[in-house]
């Protein structure tokens, strides 16, 4: 991976990351993660579209003209998340019937479009595909940081029924945290979603915050040398 590919990739995994920084596609993010495994599944759906979706845009940016970009770019994307909506529901259909509607609303979030139009179509198929899988990875770790958080408060586990959603070989994830937990219904209903959100938030800006300070420090000395 080239210098750029690797910068790409960071600005979308953390930098620029798509809930925390962005505050995009928190639709999904407060209905679906009331478990680490409904985020875990949501995510990785949404990576799957963001990378086929950048990667095919990309390939024929050349011959899509101006004037009928944006039809043309929300054409490709309906149709690789229809694709991506028959294989969950044909392959993990348990997963399927939990996400229901909200894997064909991927159509519409605005992160799909907006990194095809900013990125994709203005950049080689090799860094479209970095660009989508550090945006698409960094939006699957708030979505499963977020709904672990909420499960373990709410009901003392961590990615339950991960095997029968995600598949056997996972498993080995399903975990009980806290035995005899008797459960904090707030963190599963939607206020419980906004808080750990909020948060979540706070605890990004004061960790950026505090590299900043550790970057200009370290900075600082070594201006003063030269």
């Amino acid at each position: 991976m080239t210098a750029r590919a690797l910068a790409v990739f960071k600005d979308g995994l953390w930098t620029n990351n798509v809930t925390l920084s962005q505050k995009l596609a928190l639709c999904p993010l407060l209905a679906l993660t009331s478990t680490a495994t409904n985020g875990l599944g949501m995510g990785l759906a949404t990576t799957a579209c963001l990378v086929m979706t950048n990667v095919a845009i990309s390939l024929v940016r050349g011959v899509i003209t101006p004037q009928v970009r944006i039809p043309a770019f929300i054409l490709v994307i309906a149709g690789i998340v229809t694709l991506v909506d028959m294989l969950i529901n044909a392959y993990g259909h348990e997963l399927y019937k939990v996400l229901g509607l909200f894997i064909p609303l991927i159509v519409t979030n605005c992160v799909i479009l907006g990194r095809a139009e900013a990125f994709a179509s203005r950049n080689g198929p090799s860094l479209s595909a970095c660009d989508a899988l550090g945006i698409g990875l960094g939006f699957t770790m708030s979505l499963t940081g977020i709904g672990a958080i909420r499960e373990i408060l709410g009901s003392g586990t961590l990615f339950a029924n991960a095997s029968l959603m995600l598949g056997a070989p996972l498993a080995f994830l399903e975990t009980t945290i806290i035995p005899d937990y008797k459960g904090f219904l707030l963190m599963i209903l939607p206020p419980g979603g906004f808080l750990v959100l909020g948060f979540a938030l706070a605890a990004k800006r004061v960790f950026d915050s505090r590299a900043s300070r550790r970057a200009a420090s370290v900075a600082a000395p070594a201006s003063a040398c030269h």
